[in-house]
């Protein structure tokens, strides 16, 4: 299998280490990625969406026909990112007097775009899909004792009518996936709230924000996780940094999907990047 790898904004300026296990492990796994050369940022669904619907959109089909120049499909470990390019590719499909305005533009830049002419695929939902467990489990090289505080995000699975991924309220993809690895996803409760970052709450309003974030992790302490598990890059550093602007009483460490993977397939720790986390990744693997 080989895969346009859409490494998006926060993972490679933030938190490299998610980026770094997301090669590691797909590498492993006998998943050939190339980089999207050229990829601008996706652009952010939160935020651009809510300004200028066609500047959206067209900055997403340009990320899209990259992918196509290239004959590769679209990967990306970022909820934000697969939200606007697997959005924005229906949009397009649907839309026919959206798609020849893009089209108009691209076409100055030298690029076609065809709205369903490669697939949108996000890692947590491609490894659930196109990997067996078998395999995965076979990559592992330690049984991880953990119990884990799984949060799927806001947009991995909404809109749910055009995703069609899990069951948006109850869903258990995620879950699966951790528990490969030996850990136990925690159930509790408001598991399917925001982290309290997105659609620019966290820019416009930073006191809301980490309330939100506070309550989840009120509840997810109580439970008692040993980690949180996440699958996007933005929640990831609403989850860490919100922790350490809270103070000291929660000491949760964070962990991308990909991250938590590496430790099971006891890859290099200096390849997952842990360095850069603001709450300190100490668990008993």
């Amino acid at each position: 299998m080989d895969i346009a790898f859409f490494v998006g904004c926060i993972a490679p300026l933030r938190y490299p280490g998610i980026e770094s296990a997301t090669r590691e492990v797909l590498d492993k796994l006998g998943v050939t990625i190339r980089d999207l050369d050229g990829a601008s940022c996706c652009p952010a669904p939160g935020v651009t969406r809510s300004f200028d619907v066609k500047t959206w959109v067209t900055m997403a089909a340009r990320n899209i026909a990259l992918a196509e120049r290239q004959g590769q499909d679209i990967l990306t470990v970022c909820n934000g990112c697969f939200g606007s390019l697997f959005e924005s590719a229906h949009m397009l499909g649907e839309d026919p007097a959206l798609l020849r305005a893009v089209d108009g533009i691209l076409e100055g830049l030298n690029m076609t775009m065809t709205p369903h002419g490669v697939e949108i695929r996000h890692f947590a939902e491609f490894l659930a899909k196109d990997v067996s467990d078998n395999t995965i489990k076979r990559s592992f090289k330690r049984k991880l004792d953990l119990d884990v505080a799984v949060h799927y995000g806001c947009h991995f699975l909404k809109p749910s009518k055009i995703k069609q991924l899990d069951d948006p309220e109850r869903p258990t993809m995620v879950d699966k996936l951790v528990e490969l690895t030996g850990a136990r996803s925690l159930e509790y409760k408001d598991k399917q709230m925001c982290c309290g970052a997105g659609g620019g709450v966290r820019a416009r309003h930073p006191e809301t924000a980490l309330a939100m974030t506070k309550h989840k992790m009120d509840i997810i302490k109580e439970a008692g996780a040993d980690c949180i598990v996440d699958v996007c890059p933005f929640c990831h550093l609403q989850y860490d940094k919100g922790q350490k602007a809270l103070g000291k009483e929660y000491d949760v460490p964070v962990l991308h999907l990909a991250q938590l993977y590496g430790l099971a397939m006891d890859i290099d720790p200096k390849l997952l990047g842990f360095e850069a986390h603001a709450v300190p990744v100490k668990l008993k693997v």
